[in-house]
């Protein structure tokens, strides 16, 4: 089979031909139909010594690809409700399988968790990735049968390979406890994050969503998906904090989502978690990298929560699927941009965010 491997940091991916693996008895091989590319993807593959020197890569040669679905080509003998055949998103969540955490089905509190084709958060991670090697960029790749989302014939392909982004966006939105009659604060709404937290946001009962960006056409675009439900700020025409409690009668949002990209300045973050009420919630899933100097006072007077959030569990992206089968959610908001394996580097490099969250780079191998 084909497949883009990295040899060396900031160095372009080659096209290789390697075997086909084989899966073993609890894994599955899939045929990638499209993979997802994320907008920080450029930066691990060319600075990510300087920028989480814990966090280790696979070794190189890699193959990279954060966001892969596909159908189901074979099954190991211990796989029991995957089959040939299948429409599949495949989660990159690994982890040990055994531990503590991992017997709770709670994997991403794995000490091994590692994201599959991108990079672990351990510094272990590497048995990982000498357990499941392939990511995405490649014509085929194995997978533990726990990663497995079946996906519905209404979900393309390309649709799916953005399911990293949406499901972290859901995960966040779980861990705040969003529902019907809430009114959320996301702050970086137009972003890759906020948008998909709009949407999902929205299909769970969330009466009204606040959000905060700095291009005001994108915000008028994220407006339009639900005028009636959605208000935006533009930052820096004050404060997001005090436009929140403004706009809620002086109570403030039921909870953030703090959605910002990986240079904003920690003030930001800040300033909009003094929106929330009393006994709300604070949920971080962007890219804010500074120290938060924090009133823990103030936490504890007003009974706040801060949580960080990271990932989801494949039984949440199993219940967004469900939800796009349903027509609970409808994603035909994102515009695809499409590139063959052979141009994964230019797809990498040219990747902007002009089109924020609407936007969908997707290598088809």
């Amino acid at each position: 089979m084909v497949a883009a491997r990295l040899h060396a940091l900031g160095q372009p991916m080659s096209l290789d031909t390697i075997p086909v693996p084989k899966p073993r008895p609890t894994d599955v091989l899939v045929r990638v139909k499209a993979c997802g590319i994320v907008p920080n993807m450029a930066n691990v593959i060319n600075n990510w010594p300087t920028w989480f020197p814990h966090q280790p890569l696979p070794k190189f040669p890699a193959v990279f690809g954060l966001d892969p679905a596909g159908v189901v080509e074979e099954v190991g003998e211990a796989v029991i409700n995957v089959k040939a055949g299948d429409r599949v998103y495949v989660s990159p969540l690994r982890s040990c399988g055994s531990c503590k955490a991992c017997r709770a089905g709670q994997r991403s509190y794995c000490r091994y968790f590692t994201l599959n084709g991108y990079f672990s958060t351990s510094r272990d991670g590497q048995r990982i990735f000498d357990l499941y090697p392939y990511g995405g960029f490649s014509e085929l790749m194995t997978a533990p049968e726990y990663a497995i989302v079946n996906i519905p014939d209404n979900l393309s392909f390309e649709q799916a390979g953005r399911f990293g982004y949406l499901g972290t966006s859901y995960g966040a939105l779980k861990n705040a406890g969003a529902g019907p009659g809430q009114v959320a604060l996301i702050d970086g709404i137009t972003g890759t994050l906020g948008v998909a937290a709009t949407v999902l946001g929205l299909a769970m009962g969330v009466s009204r969503v606040l959000g905060t960006g700095r291009d005001e056409q994108l915000l008028s675009r994220v407006k339009a998906i639900a005028p009636g439900r959605i208000d935006v700020m533009t930052l820096g025409s004050g404060s997001a904090g005090e436009w929140a409690k403004a706009s809620t009668g002086g109570e403030g949002v039921d909870f953030v989502i703090s959605a910002l990209g990986a240079k904003a300045p920690a003030a930001t973050m800040l300033d909009s978690m003094k929106g929330v009420r009393r006994g709300g919630r604070i949920v971080n899933v962007g890219g804010v990298a500074e120290d938060l100097p924090i009133d823990v006072k103030w936490l504890m007077d007003e009974q706040v929560q801060l949580i960080g959030s990271n990932w989801f569990t494949t039984a949440q992206g199993q219940e967004m699927a469900e939800m796009v089968r349903s027509g609970t959610i409808d994603l035909s908001y994102l515009e695809h941009r499409r590139f063959p394996l052979a141009r994964v580097n230019e797809a990498i490099s040219g990747l902007k965010d002009r089109d924020g969250g609407f936007s969908n780079y997707v290598v088809i191998p």
